[in-house]
């Protein structure tokens, strides 16, 4: 397998704009891509696109070849990518097989999303066979409640206080006034958070991720095509693709209870990262910084922990200590995260590549991560999707 740069970095701001289209969205992403990788259009090979029902793609998804058509038919191989929320990094998955595997020297990978108001709707037919239905109808259990049931146990388990949930949506809001790509670059106070309307207790409306339309796109290449168009390439030094296990602990649709060690554990999003790390031979120690899923600040939380990055039980004292600010030993979502950002589904995973690769070209600016030399995204997706990717200087 061949080495695979990433030289373009390009992102839409994320907001809602009910005066674009998401294709135009993708194309303002790409165009930045390939403005920042010094990479012509007809020079790109093929498309990777994480695609989903939510917006364009001719309604069946197919968001790459909307993106071909809108910046010039010229007959490359387009792969559209649905995994949820985790589409984007499956897509970035298969535009490195493409180029490791010596297919192609210079793909474009984008994601693109343009979300209906209100709380995610998981299931898009009325179909008795569809747990995710079958979750929403009987049960009356959407993505907030699940979290909420997860956040409580830990809350038992752990002693996790309300004001504790409330800093880590504070700190993503104070980081995302410096992040001109995000939604919310205003900062709030703990009280301010605490203050918002309660939705699932014990989380509040600034607790949990908005949805929002956004898109992003990266130039990813082969070692030799890097060389003749910059000197700072940044390495994919891993990605991985996982899904849910069984015996995980996450009921799968009717999501009513966690397991009864209060660890919730997503098995698809451990896998998914420590493949990652096995692949690229890097160790927790080894992470200068994290961009993880933060659909709500609970995930802040468990996750490090499932990952191995912290014991059990000792995330909300790194939070305290100020550890996952950007200076901090484990730097978490420097970006701002969902929190800052809103939830353009398809597009997650690729706004987190850019995000990591302009903090190890230490172009973030007021939120840079000191010396960032290895950094990791990960996201999680409808359907027990896990994806995560591991990107070196």
């Amino acid at each position: 397998m061949r080495d695979v740069a990433v030289i373009g970095l390009g992102m839409h701001p994320w907001g809602k704009f009910e005066d674009k289209s998401v294709t135009q969205l993708c194309r303002h992403a790409v165009e930045a891509a390939l403005k920042d990788a010094a990479v012509a259009w007809r020079e790109v090979q093929a498309v990777a696109a994480a695609s989903s029902r939510f917006s364009g793609g001719r309604g069946w998804g197919l968001n790459g070849n909307d993106v071909v058509d809108e910046m010039g038919a010229t007959g490359i191989p387009v792969y559209n990518l649905s995994a949820g929320c985790a589409a984007g990094g499956n897509a970035f998955n298969t535009g490195y097989m493409l180029v490791a595997s010596g297919m192609h020297d210079c793909v474009l990978v984008v994601g693109g999303e343009k979300m209906p108001k209100g709380f995610i709707q998981t299931s898009g037919v009325e179909e008795t066979t569809d747990p995710e239905y079958l979750r929403q109808l009987c049960v009356g259990v959407p993505g907030p409640a699940f979290w909420a049931f997860m956040c409580r146990r830990r809350m038992a388990d752990h002693g996790t206080t309300e004001e504790q949930l409330a800093q880590i949506a504070v700190k993503a809001r104070k980081l995302g006034v410096q992040n001109a790509n995000a939604r919310y670059r205003k900062e709030a106070s703990v009280a301010e958070v605490m203050k918002s309307p309660l939705v699932s207790f014990p989380l509040r409306l600034f607790e949990i991720c908005a949805v929002s339309d956004g898109a992003a796109a990266v130039i990813i290449c082969s070692a030799d095509f890097a060389r003749k168009r910059t000197t700072k390439p940044v390495w994919v030094a891993a990605t991985a693709i996982a899904t849910a296990r069984f015996d995980d602990g996450i009921p799968r649709g009717l999501a009513g209870a966690v397991p009864a060690d209060g660890k919730a554990y997503h098995s698809e999003a451990a896998a998914a990262v420590k493949g990652a790390m096995q692949k690229a031979g890097t160790e927790p120690r080894d992470i200068d910084l994290v961009e993880l899923q933060d659909n709500t600040v609970y995930y802040e939380l468990s996750f490090p922990e499932e990952w191995g990055f912290c014991e059990p039980g000792e995330a909300e004292s790194l939070l305290e200590s100020g550890d996952t600010l950007p200076a901090g030993r484990l730097p978490i979502n420097p970006s701002g995260g969902f929190l800052s950002f809103g939830e353009a589904t398809t597009a997650q995973g690729i706004f987190q590549v850019c995000e990591v690769g302009w903090q190890l070209r230490g172009e973030a600016g007021g939120r840079q991560v000191p010396d960032a030399k290895v950094g990791l995204a990960q996201s999680l997706g409808l359907g027990g999707n896990g994806s995560a990717v591991i990107l070196k200087r």
